[in-house]
């Protein structure tokens, strides 16, 4: 019941975003003088609708997205006689592309409030100050598989054995300094026989000798990226994520774009990387190993959310919402149509063709022929379509576990 209540949470929460989203385009061509006709949220039937002003708003049955009809958005548009001079395609650049960057703003806000709520609820993970707190003890699997999957292991391993217990922080290995759980694997791995370990327990500094077992692991070349089977150390342990740190309302606030910030760089690498992850999905349908990394649909999402809620780990929640929200903005700035970065690169194609068509004397060309873009835009559907589809099945036949 918790799960299903949080999966549609999750759902509401994507709603609202791609709501606001849409409203940003409404509000900024109303601010701007633009008609706009229709705002619904979702696709399919329509289940009601009421108008106020010039403006059919109303809300279809599939909650999956939602769209903003702006009179005249293109010149194929085909406009009542009052709409002709208050058309998109016949305002001002500058006009045209706030009305487009409208939608992908309140997706950055949204997320930027979300971040906040996270940094003043629950902080945030302490980026300076670097972590060798032991978090778990275990066994030792003596074998890995190319995919990542270690083999089965049982009873204590060398770390359990050696007396090495869960909170303990390790601070040097064989006398080398460890300021990075990075330094405590990389000297584990080089070592063989055994290792020393000096330990800070409960403030006091403590050395224990422990066994090193030689295992195989495929390890990532830092050059070629690629993974190769290699003989390593391992003693059993696993390394605690940094403390949070937490924060006033208004310490909140500068911590909050530095943090957003963090998720910016993340989103953007995980855009670029979008299209190499094609072939793991595909793997991970047919019984491959389903890595964090991979993208998924809104359905995924949405069922983390409900695990998060179900585990009661809100903050997980809050910056999974968060992060999607600043990847739908990120998404939507890309170049290409029916993109809304898609629309900006005509726009700006336009005025520059006119600067220099000015210059040479000449008057403004025509709009751009929108009907000549269709080809490529087709394109660019079918391509989102079949991600969506390949995401969608993935996380219904293999969907990713956080928790």
């Amino acid at each position: 019941m918790v799960f299903a209540l949080g999966v549609v949470l999750f759902a509401v929460g994507i709603g609202v975003s791609i709501a606001l989203h849409e409203a940003g385009h409404m509000w900024t061509a109303k601010a701007l003088g633009m008609k706009v006709r229709r705002y619904y949220i979702g696709f399919g039937p329509k289940i009601f609708s009421f108008r106020r002003g010039e403006t059919e708003y109303g809300l279809k049955a599939i909650p999956a997205g939602g769209f903003c009809d702006i009179a005249g958005m293109t010149a194929i548009d085909e406009l009542a006689p009052d709409e002709v001079e208050r058309a998109m395609y016949r305002q001002k650049t500058w006009k045209r592309i706030v009305v487009m960057v409208g939608g992908i703003a309140m997706n950055f806000v949204l997320g930027i409030v979300l971040v906040y709520v996270l940094v003043l609820g629950w902080g945030t993970p302490d980026r300076v100050t670097p972590t060798t707190t032991v978090q778990g003890i275990g066994c030792v699997s003596t074998s890995q598989t190319e995919d990542g999957e270690l083999a089965p292991c049982s009873g204590d391993g060398p770390a359990a054995e050696a007396g090495l217990r869960t909170g303990d922080i390790i601070t040097a290995v064989n006398g080398q300094p460890t300021e990075t759980w990075s330094d405590v694997v990389l000297a584990i791995r080089d070592s063989t026989g055994s290792a020393d370990l000096t330990v800070d327990r409960d403030g006091a500094s403590q050395t224990l000798s422990v066994p090193i077992l030689q295992v195989q692991r495929y390890v990532v070349d830092p050059e070629t990226k690629a993974k190769n089977s290699t003989t390593v150390g391992a003693i059993g342990v696993t390394g605690g994520p940094p403390p949070n740190i937490r924060y006033n309302p208004i310490e909140a606030v500068p911590e909050t774009f530095v943090f957003t910030g963090d998720i910016f760089v993340q989103t953007g690498k995980a855009l670029v990387q979008l299209p190499s992850k094609v072939e793991a999905l595909w793997d991970s349908i047919f019984g491959g190993e389903r890595g964090l990394d991979t993208p998924m649909s809104v359905v995924g999402a949405s069922v983390i959310g409900g695990q998060a809620v179900e585990n009661d780990n809100w903050q997980t929640f809050v910056g999974l919402l968060a992060s999607l929200n600043f990847f739908l903005g990120v998404f939507n700035i890309v170049p290409l149509l029916p993109l809304d970065g898609g629309h900006i690169a005509v726009t700006i194609y336009e005025r520059i063709r006119n600067i220099f068509r000015n210059r040479r004397g000449l008057p403004d060309g025509a709009p751009v022929d929108y009907m000549k873009l269709m080809p490529v835009t087709y394109v660019v559907i079918i391509v989102f379509i079949g991600f969506s589809l390949l995401t969608l099945t993935a996380d219904i036949v293999n969907p990713i576990q956080l928790f």
